[in-house]
């Protein structure tokens, strides 16, 4: 039996971003968001592949070389604890990709990116129904905080819904 070979992860590339897009799509469609504007591709460049990027994604391939999956990144400052740490926004796999020690690779490269970044940690947050997520992260060591996440959307006339 011959084993699996070693997950790849590396970084996008603008080649990579109508995969992307279509993975972020089969994300939302995974935790039953409601769908986004198209143009998911045209939006990312800039953020992604700027000479200074604020954001990072990283690309996990299957044994074909196929993008299989993503963690995106941003780096955040915590006023509590007053300083940086990487927020790791999403982190998705294919399903067909799930199970095959990809997801692992993932966060350990999302982990080598925070230490590159000279940054000290790493937080994101899942949904609650998302058990073997939840599982996953519990496997890896991490720890989960009691909090509910709140979105209040700011229109441009400057109004808010009450």
């Amino acid at each position: 039996m011959n084993p699996e070979p070693a997950p790849v992860v590396r970084p996008a590339r603008p080649e990579d971003l109508p995969r992307l897009a279509e993975l972020v799509r089969e994300h939302i469609a995974y935790e039953k968001s409601a769908p986004r504007p198209p143009g998911l591709a045209e939006r990312l460049a800039p953020h992604l592949f700027a000479p200074e990027p604020r954001a990072w994604v990283l690309l996990a391939e299957d044994p074909s070389g196929r993008v299989a999956g993503y963690a995106a990144c941003t780096a955040e400052f915590s006023f509590w604890d007053a300083r940086h740490y990487l927020h790791m926004d999403c982190l998705y796999l294919a399903e067909e990709a799930r199970g095959h020690g990809l997801g692992a690779a993932l966060l350990d490269a999302v982990a080598a990116l925070a230490r590159d970044l000279d940054l000290t940690e790493v937080q994101w947050q899942t949904p609650d129904w998302n058990e073997g997520a939840r599982r996953f992260y519990d496997r890896r060591g991490a720890r989960g905080t009691p909090k509910q996440r709140y979105t209040l959307p700011v229109p441009p006339d400057g109004t808010t819904a009450r």
